[in-house]
């Protein structure tokens, strides 16, 4: 009978350690799925953002994301920082930055384009116009930034572009930057947004739920193939023990 019993106490607990897991697995599959469909919403509204960024010249406030910005001013030669470690085309390079500074006395961070270099790590070296220049781009909210992995300013050259590599009393005019596509100084464009499609969230989505489902399916038919053996299980305990009880009523 002690023995019955515990057989029965391990089916319960191998039951509901299935029922467990799976189910984990499943709320887990549907939670990222919804994560990821969120996330293609948030690009779509994002992508709509840049597509209705406005045209402005010089903003007294700070330009939102994407905005085309037409600047007029003169560079700091002086003040030039390269972005260290860019690719483009299969090259080695860094990307150009120059501080401008408008008619109105304030300071604007250009990145100007790629420069090629390869794997040499002297101070690179650009041609900059010393007159006054118009300038147009596309404007880059300043934002978290990748991991940095020691210092980031090495002499002229930036791991990532933070405004404060940059020692000016009054400072920039914003927090960002403009990408320059036309005008006086620009170099081959290589950047561009960062933007996974939307298309693409939506199929992890869909991966993910049905990942979920799978693993529902396989929770339901092992399941019951559990609960089946745990049924013979005691009918076959259940026999044994009226086998026993018949076999001593027969004892004299």
């Amino acid at each position: 009978m002690n023995h019955s019993i515990r057989d029965q106490g391990v089916g319960t607990w191998r039951l509901s350690a299935w029922f467990l897991f799976w189910s984990l697995l499943v709320v887990l599959g549907l939670l990222l799925g919804l994560w990821q469909w969120e996330r293609a919403d948030d690009k779509r509204d994002y992508l709509a953002q840049l597509d209705a960024a406005p045209t402005l010249e010089a903003p007294e406030e700070a330009p939102p994301e994407g905005t085309h910005l037409t600047l007029r001013g003169h560079y700091l030669v002086d003040q030039t920082r390269f972005l260290d470690n860019r690719t483009h085309q299969g090259r080695l390079g860094v990307a150009v930055l120059t501080p401008l500074r408008t008619e109105d006395g304030r300071l604007w961070l250009i990145q100007r384009g790629f420069l090629p270099t390869g794997p040499s790590r002297e101070s690179p070296v650009v041609d900059t116009p010393t007159g006054e220049v118009v300038v147009a781009g596309q404007w880059q909210v300043a934002g978290e930034g990748t991991p940095l992995f020691g210092p980031n300013r090495e002499g002229d050259r930036l791991q990532r572009i933070e405004l404060s590599a940059w020692e000016f009393d009054a400072g920039f005019a914003h927090q960002g930057w403009m990408h320059l596509e036309r005008g006086p100084g620009s170099l081959e464009t290589w950047w561009e947004p960062s933007v996974m499609p939307p298309s693409r969230h939506v199929g992890y989505a869909v991966q993910w739920w049905g990942l979920a489902l799978t693993a529902l399916v396989v929770m339901l038919v092992g399941g019951r193939r559990l609960v089946k053996d745990r049924r013979s299980r005691r009918q076959e305990t259940a026999g044994n023990a009226t086998t026993e009880e018949t076999d001593a009523c027969r004892k004299p």
